[in-house]
């Protein structure tokens, strides 16, 4: 079967040279080995403080940090592979599948972690019994669980529909050339529809419901309006991974001559700076953690217990 596409086509006629190719992935290397320096101070700090892990907020923000590294693990092995082996067989890019994942929990964990924000603020005297342990680590399995529901039905169909040949087949690793059925992209394109409805909302809602709280209650309240506006941003960011096909359809359409640099952009705003803003809200913003943290990061030996 031809698993190619107008997006695969363009990409295969417009290589890059290679100073080019080599500027961008040590661009890209740069970057992720940075971002995972930081997220593995995050977990060290997290495993290492009784007041982290048994806290809800925090251990929704580990699975966070967790999930966000293991994708910009995933994605940078994707984007070096694109440029060197170039083509893979279609059973090893299944790979993809996890990436997927990955990709899919951010914006559910991020409405979970503004929801959480919510209750703290707007029912303080419930959040004790509502946001438990427990319930968060069910949370946690739900988002896995409901990002899973989205993304391994492609696997079925595809194993349902594809000769074997096809597994054998080396393609350039994309979801739409792994998964190339037509009713796997109608499929995509109406969960991804539902979830940024959902998570649109549950972000408006939350924020505005916290702003008139803020205004006549304490400083806590408005730092907690100014955290879920970050959480808003990378949000927003993360979401536009729901517009892929859409937004690449239209670079193609807009910069033709310049289409895998203006992907190599895309790559950079959609999938790697989306992963820098969470260091940022609770490595940065947030005191408590900032204060284990910055002797992690340092290297410093000396630190008290909590």
């Amino acid at each position: 079967m031809n698993v190619s596409s107008p997006n695969v086509t363009v990409v295969l006629q417009n290589r890059d040279s290679f100073t080019k190719a080599l500027t961008k992935n040590m661009i890209v290397v740069i970057i992720s080995i940075s971002i995972n320096y930081i997220y593995a101070g995050l977990i060290f700090t997290f495993c290492k403080h009784q007041i982290f892990y048994t806290n809800p907020r925090y251990i929704l923000f580990i699975h966070l940090v967790i999930n966000d590294m293991t994708q910009v693990t995933l994605t940078v092995i994707l984007f070096i592979i694109s440029y060197t082996i170039y083509k893979l067989s279609v059973s090893v890019c299944c790979i993809i599948l996890l990436a997927l994942f990955t990709t899919e929990n951010t914006p559910l964990n991020l409405a979970s972690m503004a929801v959480e924000c919510y209750i703290a603020i707007c029912l303080p005297l419930r959040h004790v019994q509502i946001c438990t342990i427990s319930r968060t680590l069910m949370l946690i399995g739900l988002i896995w669980a409901t990002s899973m529901l989205s993304v391994l039905p492609d696997l079925f169909v595809t194993l349902a529909t594809e000769p074997l040949d096809f597994f054998h087949s080396r393609v350039f690793c994309l979801r739409q050339t792994v998964f190339p059925h037509p009713l796997i992209i109608r499929k995509r394109d109406l969960s991804y529809a539902v979830f940024l409805v959902i998570v649109l909302f549950v972000i408006i809602f939350v924020y505005f419901r916290i702003l008139f709280t803020a205004k006549t209650a304490s400083r806590d309240a408005k730092k907690a309006r100014n955290t879920v506006v970050l959480h808003g941003f990378q949000l927003l960011l993360s979401t536009a991974s729901y517009a892929t096909p859409q937004l690449k359809d239209a670079l193609q359409h807009w910069f033709p001559e310049n289409y895998s640099d203006s992907l190599f952009a895309y790559y950079i705003i959609v999938q790697i700076l989306p992963r820098s803003i969470s260091p940022i809200i609770y490595g940065i913003r947030d005191k408590t953690f900032r204060r284990y943290l910055k002797r992690y990061l340092l290297c410093t030996r000396s630190f008290h217990k909590p």
